[in-house]
């Protein structure tokens, strides 16, 4: 670069400044460049149309993402519903099984209970006529006694001396039952006749007067027992039931 070049080059950076400061230069310059760039107005328009181009995706997008959020909320609401729907039918139908079984064991449970019922009938048709024992089939009654109500039931056999009993010395037997401070004396017979009844009642009396205590409760307990009998058993306040399961408390 040869001497007047760098001279004019620093004498123009130092000048040009300052001249392009000048009204009539300024506006020539403006003149000359303004092809080159947008002047302030539309920049300006042109920023707030993009700001509003913005605006508009915006809201719009928000729009879709509602619209897309109810559609979602929808869908769950629908699949909740089916769902608690399916739940309903599959508890009811577990309901209708249930109830179907039990009724099922109850019924199976009902007809075993008639069958021991009749089974025990038989049996006392047997101990009656002799062909089985007396004993077996007091036992029987007495451990349905023992199974329902968590007792025990104590065979007491005790001799009468004096005959107050039965108008002759003999032994006397009774099966009684202690629960809660109660004493209650059971008869347990395959059949109950009028006279059995009264003899009842007197091995009642007999045991209260040798131990000093009176009965609570009196039940006689047997699956034939004739109209007389039960007759005597109302005068007396004696219970009677046809079998151990009948018995609604003690």
């Amino acid at each position: 670069m040869d001497m007047d070049t760098a001279v004019l080059k620093a004498a123009m950076r130092r000048e040009l400044p300052q001249l392009l400061e000048e009204e009539p230069v300024k506006e020539s310059v403006i003149k000359a460049t303004q092809g080159l760039y947008a002047d302030q107005q539309k920049t300006e328009d042109r920023f707030l149309m993009m700001m509003e181009e913005l605006r508009r995706d915006r809201e719009e997008n928000a729009r879709k993402w509602e619209e897309q959020n109810k559609k979602w909320e929808e869908w769950n609401r629908k699949w909740e519903e089916e769902k608690a729907e399916d739940r309903r039918k599959w508890e009811e139908q577990n309901k209708k099984w249930e109830e179907n079984n039990k009724r099922f064991y109850e019924v199976h449970e009902e007809i075993m209970k008639m069958a021991d019922k009749l089974d025990r009938k038989l049996s006392a048709i047997g101990a009656r006529w002799g062909m089985q024992s007396e004993m077996a089939f007091r036992n029987a009654l007495a451990g349905i006694l023992e199974e329902n109500f968590g007792v025990k039931v104590l065979n007491i056999r005790e001799y009468d001396d004096t005959g107050e009993v039965f108008g002759r010395p003999d032994q006397v037997e009774l099966d009684i039952i202690i629960k809660n401070g109660m004493l209650i004396i059971c008869e347990l017979k395959s059949s109950m006749s009028k006279g059995d009844m009264y003899a009842f009642e007197r091995k009642v009396r007999f045991y209260e007067k040798r131990h000093q205590r009176k009965a609570d409760s009196l039940i006689v307990i047997s699956p034939m027992v004739d109209d007389k009998a039960m007759s005597v058993a109302r005068e007396l306040g004696i219970r009677v039931y046809s079998d151990s399961t009948e018995v609604d408390s003690l």
